[in-house]
């Protein structure tokens, strides 16, 4: 039992130490966006609010336009405890505007002329410290729960952020294929978050397998239908401005196809662990169970699986887009007219596809399990006919 004991923190520490070094390694790499030409000669700082001039402000109705001027004490940086006037330019967009109050603080940007202020203009109010503490929060429950795994599950949450903005983004602003480099970083996520679950043991093996057919299925059918429903990839909020932006080169559209299996790939995960760890559940139990019966139970898991996990996609893509459907219904827009949206369709089709990824999650993983989690038992099967007879039972 000790030895079991010593093995088993031996390889959590193992597991702790590579996430480490992945995390350092991702943090070293440079986007090589870092210096954009419109930080260049200017100091960014937080600024405290202590008075308000809104008499340049426009107000029409819920719209305002203009200009709001602040005076601020600098907190930090080259000019801190200055008091400045900041500028806050409101362009008319509820989405876009803010309102500062005294008190407030804000993000700014200040403009420098040799080592005196040029202009300071407000970019928004300042929230990093009430991040870090709902992250610090989030840390604290998880670690509380999970144990040593919320550390793990730490390590997994951390490395898919990093990759996402060190890899995959800059990826896509230079150019290269987005599907390919889609592709790639979700596989190395995939494995990575399976990993961190179950450490070295067949179980990641099982589950990767599973995930990455689904995601690999997903891939497929999110290209070839994008193609089919002739969605183009500005339907996704801010791409235009990309366009405007100087990187007008951009392929939006596979871009957006990208997205589709990048969004599904969560559930897919989440579905391959819940087998993998059931059919594991039931051999534990029953070590001298066979490969048809493990891969039965693995599929009637799946089966109840898969019924929520399809609705968690639909409630995950759909409620970004409340207020747009709203806007269709308050028109009395006929409802074969709003499925024909293209900004509809797109969702309908990374649901959909994301939801065919997850049928084919399911019965491989269950397989998979199957075959891989018995292996080495008293009875074993021939596969051929295993799957005949799950077939029979799905």
């Amino acid at each position: 039992m000790k030895s079991v004991f010593f093995q088993k923190q031996k390889s959590t520490l193992l597991m702790v130490l590579i996430g480490i070094i992945l995390i350092g390694i991702l943090m070293a790499i440079p986007t090589g966006f870092e210096d954009a030409l419109i930080y260049q000669g200017s100091e960014r700082a937080i600024g405290l609010v202590t008075e308000v001039d809104n008499s340049a402000i426009i107000t029409s109705g819920m719209i305002q336009s203009g200009e709001q001027s602040c005076k601020m004490i600098i907190q930090n940086g080259t000019f801190k405890g200055q008091e400045i006037t900041g500028v806050n330019f409101l362009s008319g967009s509820l989405e876009q505007d803010k309102i500062y109050q005294e008190g407030d603080r804000a993000f700014v940007r200040i403009s420098v002329n040799g080592d005196e202020i040029s202009s300071c203009v407000m970019s928004d109010h300042f929230r990093l410290d009430k991040e870090v503490i709902l992250f610090a929060a989030f840390i604290v429950i998880l670690i509380a729960v999970a144990g040593k795994k919320g550390v793990l599950a730490l390590f997994s949450f951390v490395i898919t952020i990093l990759s996402i903005w060190k890899i995959l983004v800059p990826s896509y602003l230079r150019g290269y294929s987005p599907v390919w480099i889609g592709l790639l970083i979700t596989v190395f996520i995939t494995l990575v978050i399976i990993f961190f679950v179950y450490g070295f043991e067949r179980r990641t093996i099982t589950a990767s397998m599973g995930a990455l057919l689904g995601i690999l299925t997903t891939c497929i059918l999110g290209i070839f239908f994008t193609d089919l429903f002739k969605i183009h990839g500005a339907v996704m909020p801010d791409s235009e401005s990309l366009l405007y932006s100087g990187f007008r080169d951009l392929d939006l559209t596979a871009i957006f196809m990208s997205s589709i299996f990048i969004g599904a790939s969560g559930a897919m995960i989440d579905l391959a662990v819940d087998i993998t760890s059931a059919v594991h559940e039931v051999i534990e139990k029953k070590p001298d169970i066979s490969w048809r019966e493990a891969s039965i139970s693995g599929m009637h898991v799946a089966r109840a699986a898969m019924g929520t996990m399809t609705t968690t996609l639909l409630l995950a893509y759909s409620g970004g887009y409340i207020t747009s459907l709203m806007v269709y219904m308050a028109q009395g827009t006929p409802i074969d007219h709003i499925l024909n949206y293209k900004y509809v369709a797109s969702e309908i089709l990374d649901t959909v596809v994301g939801s065919f990824g997850l049928v084919t999650v399911a019965p491989f993983t269950a397989l998979v399990a199957g075959l891989i989690l018995t292996r080495g038992k008293k009875h074993r099967e021939n596969p051929a006919e295993a799957t005949e007879n799950l077939k029979e039972n799905m």
